[in-house]
């Protein structure tokens, strides 16, 4: 598998700035600062005792002195483990291969060749890796043979190839926990998103129908007023008095949901989510701007606040299509329960949905409020003419649960 600095030496959960490298910090999933220094300083600390004897008892053999002192120095190489992985390690085996083979007594030579296989595996330079510790494995032995000249010397680099290989094991069970990391990282970061997501939806949707209900409403109680201003006066003052309520009331739901986005700890004053008792008031508003609204309540149960308030929400945004689009006389309003579902039924007069027209957002803030409550909602001709809206939402929904 080719290397990827760029792509597999990069911890998870740091900050790549533009020409200032890795952000460290506290942060979960960040390193410390310092931190690649530890295996450097680890490695130096572990070879000092093997440099100290080979230097007492080397001292009339310079060349494994100076195999020592060159396994000692490539500690260093660590410190571009990072951002090379597979060619540190790749340097970093032919410097100590040969104190390998030299040397007598521990091997702390290998020190630094087996934190860079490590830290290679945990890049994911897997390839480099292996065939390291294979050159390791056939060269080390021979190079042992060639340079000591005996039989048993090739014990030595044979035996620090097989801890290198079991290495190559920790460094991918490291390796996986990384990756498990990450992965649990990316989902939580997905859930979270969704849930933002989902969120904006919804105070989106709370917004469309709220303003759409109001504006809609106060605009043809302004034309009735408007139109009776000089017949009848007390007509156009009821219209008044009905632009003022209307108004009122969206001002109050609007501060409600915007209270979602403030700040934390600046809490907005929310008026309570409307639910099925305030259906006749919004019945009543339609009826004084000239609309025939008949509303009926066969519930035998009483529905979640969550179902109140889709089922309140559903109704609004029917009236106001009703009284922005339809052009109808009549509506009738049914609630009613059949078959484990709450069904709520508006059907009109009206001019019936255009079969060029597709849902606009009023429609499909419907239909999503019904399918969130696991519900389904739809729309048909009514007979005689009109639109019928119904929506189903289950008696148990998933936010009773």
């Amino acid at each position: 598998m080719p290397w990827n600095p760029s792509a597999d030496s990069r911890p998870s959960g740091s900050s790549w700035g533009e020409g200032r490298g890795w952000a460290h910090g506290p942060g979960p999933g960040r390193r410390p600062r310092g931190t690649i220094w530890v295996p450097v300083v680890l490695s130096v600390l572990l070879q000092f005792p093997g440099v100290l004897i080979a230097a007492h008892t080397s001292a009339g053999d310079p060349l494994t002195l100076a195999a020592v002192f060159v396994a000692f120095a490539s500690s260093f190489l660590l410190l571009l483990a990072r951002a090379y992985p597979g060619p540190v390690l790749v340097a970093i085996a032919v410097l100590c291969t040969p104190a390998i083979a030299l040397t007598l007594g521990p091997p702390l030579a290998a020190v630094p060749l087996a934190f860079a296989v490590v830290g290679a595996v945990v890049r994911s330079a897997r390839v480099w890796a292996w065939w390291t510790v294979a050159g390791v494995a056939v060269v080390g032995p021979l190079g042992a043979y060639l340079l000591v000249g005996r039989p048993e010397a090739v014990i030595r680099p044979l035996v620090i190839a097989l801890v290198l290989t079991l290495l190559v094991g920790v460094g991918e069970a490291i390796r996986g926990r990384r990756e498990r990391y990450r992965e649990v990282s990316r989902q939580v970061a997905a859930r979270r998103e969704s849930a933002a997501e989902a969120e904006r939806l919804r105070i989106a949707r709370e917004l469309h129908d709220v303003l759409a209900h109001s504006l809609s409403q106060i605009s043809v109680q302004a034309g009735v007023g408007l139109h009776l201003f000089d017949s009848r006066p007390d007509k156009a003052r009821e219209s008044l008095e009905a632009i003022k309520s209307v108004s009122s009331q969206a001002l109050e739901e609007v501060r409600g949901v915007l209270g979602f986005l403030r700040a934390e700890g600046y809490p907005a004053t929310r008026a309570p989510e409307p639910d099925l008792g305030r259906i006749p008031v919004l019945v009543d508003t339609y009826r004084r701007a000239g609309l025939d609204v008949r509303y009926e309540d066969a519930l035998t149960s009483v529905p979640s606040a969550a179902s109140q308030l889709a089922l309140y929400r559903i109704v609004q945004e029917s009236l106001t299509n009703i009284g922005r689009h339809a052009q109808a006389r009549t509506v009738t309003i049914r609630l009613a329960e059949d078959g484990g579902e709450y069904v709520l039924t508006v059907a009109d007069d009206g001019r019936g949905l255009p079969e060029t027209e597709t849902d606009g957002k009023g429609m499909i803030g419907m239909r999503e409020r019904a399918e969130l409550l696991g519900g389904r909602f739809e729309t048909r001709a009514t007979e005689g003419g009109g639109l019928t809206v119904e929506a189903r939402i289950p008696l148990r929904t998933a936010e009773d649960a």
